[in-house]
């Protein structure tokens, strides 16, 4: 491997000012050409020296053998100077150069300055110079080989060129330096492989990156192959190929390879060795790490959780209970987080140990499997007795309050306002005592549960059986005794519920009662409306007015039930109020109205039956009178008083017992009824006529009976034309009142019968 004894680093300055430059052109003997541009400022020779020991320093040594050819481009420059650049070529690189071309300005120097012939120093110098006119120039090297200066083909980038030797020589130098660290970081483990204690700190650490280093070298590399030709690998020449700048000669790509080669090499070593060194710092820190989890779960976690077993003695106490479980379960929660991560390692780790690690590894995973799932069990047993005593004490809590809640609508008076209050009450009562044996069933149930839960506690370690039994005895008898209490508590309340509910109900009975009083005494009310208002008609004959009266007489059987059932249901009142120890507040005035409603009725029952009576009588009399063809003066005359007395009676009020007056009917009621007795009487003094005419004599005293009768019948003819009139307006609304007062006297009879 050749080594670079000059850095581009040092000497950058001066290699960008672009002295000399390699540009990766070829002569006809495939020697490298060496070009050296001369500038119209005055060139330092030192520098150019230095430039010049750099750029040959690159070539390999096969390179160098075929020999340089040195364009000098003096045409920016004076001769005196050219000169001297020639005559340092020969004690910079006399051996490597086989030709140097001079070339001239157009305007050639003056010959005076130019009697120095090189050609005869040739043998001196050791090698040939010629001066020649750029467009000459490629009669000694091919065009292609030339850069654009000289009116050639090849592209030259200095910069780029530059750059790309920094590239080169960096990577050069940290991957030598890589190299060796490398080695004896490999050879220094090697030799103690066999030391298992070994300090993971007594690892070195390379200066550089190897993965950095790497791709600088890849990327180096890649761009050398991508630059090396511009065609096929081969000769130069006519129509050859562009050789670039770069290629294998200047930037040693086979000396990149090797150097990727050995690095790669020993990085896989170093690679090798560190993971092996992980794996036993993994081991050592896994082992560490598990001690440390199952130490902790072992110790203060199992000791904070057999601290708080208590699970209070009401719903605040044991939320507060929670919230410190929570805190627990909080700090073993840590813990949990690095076995999850250990199980992982330890998973990884055994699929790639060997068997003595994985022995290893397999003994630590069970302890710390065995120890976690058991401190976790101990954290879910706590969690769901937890839950369990908060189920436990808020439904002590709800049950308490639903029987202070009981308790105080027994013991608060019962003053409802009528019966639908007092039911809606009992309903209330009922459901809160449904209720409350709801909340004492579900309160056994998560007594019960709470118990089991307490008592499945699993153990602590593998060596213990049982947990501790003081505490959580004590909490059984907390849970009994407060079972206990609520079942004697309930029970006092249900001696209490029967008292109220015999009472209610004898309070819903008495509101009942008054409230059938009451209803009685609207139905009398309204079977004396209906009998003053629509029992008006007295019957066109005998027979309508005896189905009438019959009908009366129901009518009134229907009022004398209403009224006794009235009467009964307030002495039940007067019962049930000495029972319950109360006076109601509708009996009082109740009892007068009944009695009072049951009069007026029965004075006008009875007036309304003599006047059917009345009526019977009169149309049993007219009918015979008028059947008949002999009638005796006294039957008409019978038939006569008893139509007048209805007549009389027909326009006389009805009186109840408190002085008041009230008619039968409407007015135009009461002339209609009487409009039929007077045609019926009319009829009659008709038949009295005809009978007089029959036995009529000439007498003076029977024509003056006649004129009294013909006078009588003009007076009973006048009254009978002034009633048409009436007759005609009240048609229409007797007709309705005829249709109404029928399914009225039906209704009434109905209800009448229900009650």
């Amino acid at each position: 491997m050749s080594h670079v004894t000059m850095e581009a680093t040092t000497m950058l300055p001066i290699l960008k000012k672009k002295l000399a430059f390699l540009s990766g052109g070829k002569d006809r003997r495939s020697g490298l050409i060496l070009t050296i541009p001369l500038s119209s400022d005055q060139t330092s020779m030192e520098e150019l020296s230095v430039t010049l020991d750099y750029l040959l320093s690159i070539p390999s040594v096969k390179c160098k053998a075929r020999g340089f050819t040195v364009i000098v481009d003096g045409r920016k420059s004076q001769w005196n100077i050219v000169k001297t650049v020639v005559l340092m070529l020969q004690n910079v690189i006399p051996a490597e150069v086989s030709l140097v071309c001079v070339v001239k300005p157009d305007e050639f120097w003056d010959k005076k300055v130019t009697h120095f012939c090189f050609w005869k120093e040739k043998d001196r110098l050791g090698f040939e110079v010629i001066l020649v006119s750029a467009n000459k120039l490629t009669r000694y090297i091919e065009p292609c080989q030339l850069t654009d200066d000289f009116g050639g083909s090849l592209d030259y980038d200095h910069n780029d060129w530059l750059n790309k030797r920094l590239v080169f020589e960096k990577f050069t130098k940290e991957s030598t330096s890589l190299l060796d660290e490398l080695s004896i970081i490999n050879d220094s483990d090697k030799s103690s492989s066999m030391d298992k204690e070994k300090s993971a700190d007594s690892a070195l650490l390379p200066s550089f990156d190897p993965e950095t280093v790497l791709q600088t070298g890849h990327e180096l590399l890649s761009e050398l192959q991508q630059r090396r030709f511009n065609g096929s690998e081969g000769g130069g020449g006519q129509g050859g190929p562009a050789w670039r700048p770069m290629e294998e000669e200047l930037l040693a790509q086979p000396q990149v390879m090797k150097l990727l080669d050995s690095l790669r090499e020993q990085y896989t070593r170093y690679q090798e060795l560190c993971r092996q060194r992980n794996k036993r710092s993994q081991l050592d820190e896994i082992h560490t790490k598990v001690m440390q989890v199952v130490t902790w779960l072992q110790g203060p976690g199992s000791e904070l959780l057999k601290t708080h077993q208590a699970i209070g003695d009401s719903i605040r106490a044991a939320q507060a209970l929670q919230q410190k479980h929570e805190e627990i379960e909080s700090q073993h929660s840590e813990w949990f987080a690095v076995y999850v991560e250990l199980n992982q390692q330890i998973a990884a780790l055994l699929n790639v140990g060997e068997e003595e690690e994985v022995v290893e590894l397999k003994s630590l995973q069970q302890q710390l499997s065995d120890v976690c799932y058991r401190q976790a069990a101990q954290l879910e047993n706590r969690q769901n007795v937890l839950q369990a005593a908060q189920g436990f004490h808020s439904t002590t809590q709800e049950l308490s309050q639903q029987l202070d809640g009981l308790l105080g609508m027994l013991c608060a008076d019962v003053a409802p306002a009528d019966g639908a209050s007092i039911q809606q009450n009992l309903k209330l009562l009922e459901e809160k005592l449904q209720s409350v044996e709801a909340g004492l069933t579900s309160l056994r149930q998560k007594g019960a549960l709470l118990m089991e839960q307490m008592c499945s506690q699993p153990p602590w370690s593998l060596e213990e059986t049982e947990s501790p039994a003081g505490e959580q005895q004590d909490n059984v008898q907390h849970i009994q005794a407060v079972m206990e209490e609520m079942q004697l508590r309930k029970q006092r309340c249900e001696d209490m519920v029967d008292v109220r509910r015999l009472k209610m109900l004898q309070m819903v009975q008495l509101f009942k009662c008054e409230e059938d009083a009451l209803q009685s005494v609207e139905w009398l009310g309204e079977l004396l409306d209906a009998l003053l208002k629509t029992h008006v008609r007295l019957g066109d004959d005998s027979q309508e007015t005896m189905t009438m009266l019959d009908k009366h007489r129901k009518f009134v059987d229907v009022a004398q039930s209403t009224y006794d059932y009235g009467r009964q249901l307030l002495q039940a009142t007067v019962v049930l109020c000495q029972s319950l120890r109360c006076t109601t507040r509708s009996s009082g005035d109740t009892l007068p109205r009944l009695n009072r409603i049951w009069k007026q009725f029965s004075v006008s029952g009875e007036e309304r039956q003599q006047r059917l009576e009345l009526t019977l009588n009169f149309h049993t009399a007219a009918e015979k009178v008028l059947q008949q063809e002999c009638v005796e003066a006294e039957l008409l005359d019978e038939v006569d008083s008893s139509g007048k007395t209805l007549l009389d009676r027909l326009t006389t009020p009805v009186i109840f017992p408190d002085g008041s007056e009230q008619y039968f009917g409407s007015p135009s009621d009461t002339a209609t009824s009487a409009e039929g007795v007077r045609e019926r009487l009319l009829l009659v003094e008709e038949q009295r006529l005809q009978l007089q005419e029959v036995g009529l004599h000439d007498d003076d005293d029977d024509d003056e009976v006649l004129n009294g009768q013909e006078a009588r019948l003009d007076v009973i003819g006048e009254e009978l034309s002034e009633k048409e009139d009436q007759e005609e307006e009240d048609e229409v609304e007797e007709g309705l009142e005829e249709e109404e007062a029928g399914p009225q006297d039906e209704e009434l009879d109905t209800a009448r019968q229900d009650c």
